[in-house]
Parts: structure tokens; C-alpha cells; sequence
């Protein structure tokens, strides 16, 4: 397991969350991380949530929404009590959280940032994000989620 220790999975480990690892080959023409991700763990996409830096105001805020839709910004600027919001420089993105893009984790970021999940993800028994790497994807439960990051949940998705 030592391969896949990530700041995420290292994280989880010492609040004792149940959780459950899926390593995967990255398809490197997959135009999607995270419908890349679903199929290749065999889940429904909707299941999948990917993790997504913007800037709300000045202020790097994360954003956990469904692969199968897109984020709102609007509403994840309302969501933090903003009313501004672009999507963060991928370099800025890195900085902040340690993770390279496609492997961004929701869990065990380098500095700690707002987090938004969509609401979406309390339709599910567990849900799926990245572990902290492209090609490991962690799945635990939606309120586990949240109580771990300190997370709001808000409908902040689009097209689901």
C-alpha cells in the first residue's frame, strides 16, 4: 500500500474513515479524468465527482461536483457567500493544494481551502473522488466527505 499512500489516503487513515481505494490505468486519450475514471472502475459516472479549484473573489475555493456535469461558478461563489468566480490558473491549483491537475483530492490539501460539494453527492450511499493522484480514486461516504473537509453542501453542479 506504500505506492499509494497520497496526503489523502494518509489523511483518512488517522480520522479512521472507511474508505476504499480503486487504482486504475489512466487512459491517456480519455478527454475526461473523471468519465475515464467511471469506466474504468466500472460505476456509474454520476457517482464520480472530481475536484475543482476556482477563485471566488481573490479567495482559491474548492468545488466537488459530479463528472457528469459542470461546476457553476455563480452558485459556488453564492454557496461561500462570494460574488465572483473563475475558475483557478491550473499552476495556482497545484500550488495550493499539492496535487497535480487530474489528481486533485478533496482530501489532505496543502493549505486549507473552502470546500463546496455538490448536493447531489447525499443521493448516494458512497461516492467517489480522487485518492490524490491520477489513477487512484477513493470511495467513501458523502457525509464522511464533508465532516473530513469541513465541506458546505449546496447545489452547485450544472447539467447533472
Amino acid at each position: 500500500m506504500a505506492s499509494k499512500g497520497t496526503p489523502a489516503t494518509a489523511l483518512l487513515g488517522r480520522r479512521k474513515v472507511t474508505f476504499t481505494l480503486h487504482e486504475y490505468v489512466v487512459d491517456p486519450g480519455a478527454s475526461s479524468y473523471g468519465e475515464g475514471a467511471a469506466a474504468a472502475i466500472g460505476v456509474d459516472p454520476a457517482r464520480v465527482f472530481k475536484t475543482l479549484v476556482a477563485e471566488v473573489d481573490g479567495r482559491l475555493t474548492v468545488g466537488v461536483v459530479p463528472v457528469t456535469g459542470a461546476l457553476s461558478l455563480k452558485a459556488l461563489a453564492a454557496a461561500v457567500g462570494g460574488k465572483r468566480a473563475a475558475m483557478a490558473e491550473p499552476a495556482a491549483a497545484e500550488r495550493a493544494t499539492g496535487y497535480v491537475t487530474g489528481g486533485i483530492s478533496p482530501f489532505g490539501q496543502r493549505a486549507r481551502l473552502p470546500i463546496v460539494v455538490d448536493s447531489s453527492a447525499e443521493l448516494w450511499p458512497t461516492i467517489y473522488v480522487s485518492a490524490g493522484r491520477r489513477g487512484l480514486q477513493v470511495e467513501v461516504a458523502p457525509k464522511d466527505l464533508v465532516e473530513i473537509t469541513s465541506a458546505a453542501v449546496a447545489e452547485i453542479g450544472t447539467n447533472l
